[in-house]
């Protein structure tokens, strides 16, 4: 049996967060109902299946929870992006843009094999500066970008349009105007 939810609806919006005038959208009540998680996980995985996806990369943090459920329905390997001086082996960095300056992010060296065909993925795309940091990290190692997924997208914010214009097809289930 099959069930459907709106999954707009099952995202919470928290206004005057981090600052006055951002409508935060949080996906931890998403995730925390069953039938919509898995209508999230299984739309955003149906375009891919059978396609030889190898990895899925995730932008820490909630990235990570949607790439591990991604991976495992794509039969696919998982590779966390995480903020610089989190992981414990040689990695990869790259500097990205932020609303209000710059960070940055990597990766191990040895996470991916040149050629191997990723799938990036978050649960929001805003401004785009963390994912479009995520793609030259990975293409720096060589990967085959299949795609960037998210659950949100704020298309007021232009995140889309800057994937889009790196070649990056962008996929997401759910938008919401404004920030």
């Amino acid at each position: 049996m099959s069930f459907k939810t709106d999954l707009a609806a099952s995202i919470r919006s928290i206004p005057d967060y981090p600052k006055p005038g951002i409508i935060f959208r949080d996906i931890t009540t998403l995730l925390g109902d069953a039938v919509a998680f898995r209508q999230a996980v299984d739309e955003l995985v149906k375009p891919y299946v059978g396609q030889g996806v190898e990895k899925i990369a995730g932008i820490e943090a909630r990235g990570f929870i949607l790439g591990g459920a991604l991976a495992h329905q794509l039969s696919a390997g998982f590779v966390p992006i995480r903020k610089k001086g989190k992981l414990p082996h040689e990695t990869v960095r790259m500097a990205y843009t932020l609303e209000y300056g710059t960070d940055e992010m990597e990766m191990h060296v040895d996470a991916l094999r040149p050629g191997e065909k990723v799938i990036l993925t978050d649960d929001l795309i805003a401004t785009g500066g963390t994912a479009e940091g995520a793609v030259k990290l990975l293409r720096q190692l060589g990967a085959e970008i299949v795609s960037a997924c998210f659950v949100i997208d704020l298309p007021d914010l232009g995140g889309r349009r800057k994937l889009e214009a790196l070649g990056v097809e962008v996929r997401t289930l759910v938008a919401f105007e404004g920030h």
